[in-house]
C-alpha cells in the first residue's frame, strides 16, 4: 500500500530540538529498506498559490488560503504493508518530535 506522509510544523513542539534525531539518518534508514518511494521539502508558504474556481471564475491567492501557524513543510511517499507500519516509520521521523506528521493511504481511482 502507498501512503502520503505530510511533514508539518507545529506551534507546540513536544521536545527540545536536540532530542528530535537526525533527518539524514531517518532518510538513509527508510531509503535503504526501500520503504520511501520519494520525498522532499517544500518552499515556504509565502511562495505558494491557492487556486479556486467559483462560478466559472478562477481565483488565485498568494500563499496559503488560511492563516495558520501549522504548515506543510515537506512530504514522503511510503510503500508499506499496512497503516501500522507507516505509522511506525512516521514515529521515527525527527519532525514527530518537533512538528507533526499526517499519514494517509492513497485512494486510487477505480476505473
Amino acid at each position: 500500500m502507498r501512503f502520503m506522509m505530510f511533514v508539518c510544523t507545529d506551534n507546540e513542539p513536544g521536545t527540545r530540538p536536540e532530542e528530535a534525531g537526525d533527518i539524514q539518518a531517518w532518510v538513509h534508514d527508510v531509503d535503504s529498506r526501500k520503504v520511501r518511494l520519494m520525498g522532499d521539502r517544500l518552499r515556504p508558504p509565502g511562495d505558494a498559490k491557492t487556486v479556486r474556481v467559483r462560478g466559472g471564475r478562477k481565483m488565485i491567492t498568494d500563499g496559503p488560503f488560511t492563516e495558520s501557524k501549522e504548515v506543510i513543510v515537506g512530504f514522503d511517499i511510503l510503500e508499506c504493508d499496512s497503516m501500522e507500519e507507516a505509522v511506525e516509520i512516521a514515529a521515527k521521523h525527527p519532525m514527530a518530535y518537533a512538528g507533526r506528521l499526517e499519514v494517509r493511504a492513497f485512494w486510487p481511482f477505480e476505473g
